[in-house]
């Protein structure tokens, strides 16, 4: 019951202090990159259950000859690059804890598709609400293996706690700063996961 008031307090205190931010980068990803502003996909959250995440644009619909879209990066502009290499297009997700589909410490929701290729054990990251920052994040983030991050995930789960939520919060914003391990090596964001 702590966690979730303390979520939605701070999710509609950041949510009124960034207005100005939100308002800004809305028209700013409008005339950069077009729309939808939104980027909005489907993923499981607690208990498996799906929600639309939400997250601010960050790449082109650019496409080849045939109407396939182009490689993640050859999209990704570098002012798309810059919105993930400081977490803002993050933001939006503020509304997703609001409504409870997410906390702000968790395991990162990841794709729908990933549901069957999970083990037992791995699954258990459906246990709790995901959330927009995590133990694996402030611990190595897109430069960790998946396996790495499901253990980190897992063992947030065996021990989570207020304190330690503050505590990756504490480290999350350090991380911001240093923008690190926003991509996993040789990629513009992170290899599929294809099973253990």
């Amino acid at each position: 019951m702590l966690k979730r008031t303390f979520d939605i307090l701070l999710a509609l205190g950041l949510a009124a202090l960034l207005s100005p931010v939100l308002i800004s980068l809305t028209v700013l990803i409008k005339y950069r990159l077009g729309s939808p502003v939104f980027f909005i996909q489907p993923r499981p959250g607690r208990d498996g259950k799906i929600f639309n995440l939400v997250k601010f644009r960050t790449m082109t619909d650019a496409r080849n000859a045939k109407g396939e879209l182009l490689d993640d990066a050859e999209r990704l502009t570098p002012f798309g690059s810059f919105l993930r290499r400081s977490s803002l297009d993050e933001l939006p997700e503020l509304w997703n804890v609001c409504v409870g589909e997410m906390s702000f410490v968790g395991p990162r929701p990841l794709l729908v598709e990933y549901l069957p290729l999970y083990t037992a054990e791995q699954a258990r990251r459906h246990d709790v609400r995901p959330g927009i920052t995590g133990w694996a994040q402030i611990n190595g983030r897109n430069a960790l293996s998946w396996e790495e991050k499901f253990e980190l995930d897992l063992w947030y789960i065996d021990n989570r706690s207020f304190i330690l939520d503050l505590k990756i919060l504490w480290r999350t914003l350090r991380k911001i700063t240093d923008q690190s391990d926003i991509s996993a090596k040789g990629s513009a964001t992170m290899e599929r996961f294809r099973g253990s």
